[in-house]
């Protein structure tokens, strides 16, 4: 026989029993389709993550309040001793001769406050009081208007620059720009409107509105400790020696002899960076390992589906060898038609999986990773192949005398 006999005995086969055939090429369609979305949503969230890092800049270091595990964590004496993040620790860091590796400094005191304006309201994710270092070091680029100055911190003027959310949340279509809104019932004049980011999962990167430090402070959080201090190093390369020059600088202020119990916490951009893409990588491959599982299965499902398809064509097989039909040919038939099931599968999960990779999923969009896609599509037909081995096998062996002779 032919190779063209045997796949068109196969695809006799395949069609005598559609709903069957129908069912387990399904099995392989979701397998493969599975492997490639759940990659490319955790591709998609990696580089999410990633760009949420890199808009704060790699050479950007961010102190906040804490230490050994977090502020509410460190034992009874050190709790005694600890002292909040100040005003005055963000001005001790902005001693050339102490910290000569750092460009810019920004203290920040965060709150959570109600934004209204003529009947409409919106409530900042992150609404903060800072300097106007805050912008460079955080990458905040403004789209219309400008940044509050230096001078408006030191008189204490309500001012505010807004996020994309707030503007759609208060004014629509209306521009907002040296406009009056009340924060925290406190009157602020819009005087610009930073360039949209995008939302991330449930953190909305343009739900952001920020004031001068000295007017959030007088009017709401009061003179006391701030959340928090962004620098800025001169450089990404001088970042690991801004951040020891920042430990030595605050580890004196504070009066801490133990620079593992410490108050405070500095998170590097640079190293959160290198950490979350290892660990992303770790979270896509272990995504497309439980999808894997779901290819495994349809590999079964061919097994079971092709013995049971040799067990109803046991007379078949033995009239076909009576006639002098070779084992090869036997062989053939039933390894042609567990492959084109894989195949078939195979091509319809690979255009399901890139189908369903352009929709946004749990507020991740997928980004496709074409190895996974040749590789998911490979390893479907190489299951019809290992899968449909043993089948076809089995019914190769049949001795012709006792396939005639069953019922």
């Amino acid at each position: 026989m032919t190779l063209l006999e045997i796949i068109r005995f196969a695809i006799t086969g395949l069609a005598a029993n559609r709903l069957r055939s129908g069912l387990t090429t399904l099995g392989i369609l979701i397998g493969v389709a599975s492997v490639i979305i759940l990659t490319a949503v955790g591709n998609g969230s990696s580089q999410q993550i990633q760009k949420n890092i890199q808009r704060l800049g790699t050479n950007s270091l961010t102190i906040q309040q804490g230490g050994g595990g977090g502020f509410g964590r460190l034992s009874r004496n050190n709790q005694s001793s600890a002292r909040r993040l100040t005003v005055a620790d963000a001005i001790a860091l902005t001693n050339p001769n102490a910290a000569p590796s750092i460009k810019s400094v920004a203290p920040v005191a965060d709150a959570n406050v109600t934004c209204a304006y003529e009947g409409s309201s919106s409530t900042p994710q992150n609404f903060a009081g800072t300097w106007p270092t805050y912008f460079e070091a955080s990458n905040d680029v403004i789209r219309a208007g400008s940044y509050f100055s230096n001078e408006d911190v030191v008189q204490g003027k309500h001012v505010i620059i807004i996020g994309q959310t707030i503007v759609d949340d208060l004014f629509g279509t209306v521009d907002p720009l040296n406009t009056q809104i009340t924060c925290g019932g406190q009157p602020y004049t819009v005087i610009g409107v930073l360039k949209k980011k995008g939302t991330t999962g449930f953190q909305d990167a343009d739900s952001i509105a920020i004031a001068p430090l000295s007017t959030v402070q007088q009017s709401i959080t009061g003179y006391g400790s701030i959340n928090s201090i962004v620098v800025e190093a001169v450089s990404a390369p001088a970042t690991d020696t801004a951040q020891s020059e920042i430990a030595a600088i605050l580890n004196a202020r504070h009066k801490i002899k133990n620079p593992a119990k410490t108050d405070y916490r500095i998170f590097n951009q640079a190293s959160l960076l290198s950490t979350t893409s290892s660990n992303s990588a770790v979270f896509t491959v272990l995504l497309s390992s439980v999808a894997a599982i779901s290819l495994l299965v349809g590999g079964i499902g061919i097994t079971n589906i092709m013995l049971v398809s040799v067990t109803e064509r046991t007379r078949e097989i033995g009239i076909r060898k009576a006639i002098g039909a070779p084992r090869g040919a036997i062989l053939g038939q039933f390894l042609v038609e567990a492959t084109l099931l894989s195949l078939i599968g195979g091509i319809a999960g690979v255009v399901v999986g890139i189908i369903g990779s352009h929709f946004q999923i749990v507020g991740v969009t997928p980004v496709i990773v074409p190895s996974s896609v040749v590789l998911a599509f490979c390893i479907s037909v190489a299951i019809g192949l290992f899968f449909g081995g043993y089948p076809a096998n089995r019914a190769a062996s049949l001795r012709p005398i006792e396939a005639l002779r069953y019922e």
